[in-house]
């Protein structure tokens, strides 16, 4: 599997399990969860069916331009440039309580921008969720305070 969640997604059951797995840590940790957040674009594969089964939303954190409507956005630094994130302006309301999800975490620039995002809508983050950490790259440290929870680690 390593860094790749692709096997994952063409396995009905495996995916099943993974979305079993996530659902229990998060209702043992969190008795109140308002949405889900994803990000662009593996975070939309684990998002939606988390949040439906938790009986949430889900809201879409997206590479600038593609969301419509006014939206706010948080420009970052990645390992060869500069990407910028947006989420809609409405998409939460303040004090509402968010998990971020991703399917991976490298050097946590992304997860961290959409904390940003996140603390500008004055929504409270709970936890940044990922499938996979890539623990070489410390990406979590970036996280600070913010909890963190991955699934499976690596070296």
């Amino acid at each position: 599997l390593c860094s790749d969640i692709s096997p994952l997604l063409k396995d009905p059951a495996a995916f099943r399990i993974l979305i079993d797995l996530l659902e229990g840590h998060l209702r043992a940790s969190f008795p109140q969860i308002d949405f889900i957040a994803g990000l662009d674009s593996r975070g939309f594969l684990i998002g939606p069916p988390l949040a439906q089964r938790l009986g949430v939303g889900f809201v879409l954190i997206r590479k600038k331009g593609k969301l419509p409507g006014p939206t706010e956005s948080v420009s970052y630094a990645l390992e060869y440039g500069k990407a910028e994130l947006e989420i809609q302006s409405d998409a939460v309301e303040p004090g509402q309580k968010v998990v971020i999800v991703d399917d991976l975490l490298a050097t946590g620039g992304t997860m961290c921008a959409a904390c940003e995002l996140m603390k500008r809508l004055k929504a409270e983050v709970l936890e940044c969720l990922v499938i996979i950490e890539l623990k070489l790259l410390k990406g979590s440290e970036k996280l600070k305070s913010i909890p963190f929870y991955s699934l499976l680690q690596y070296d």
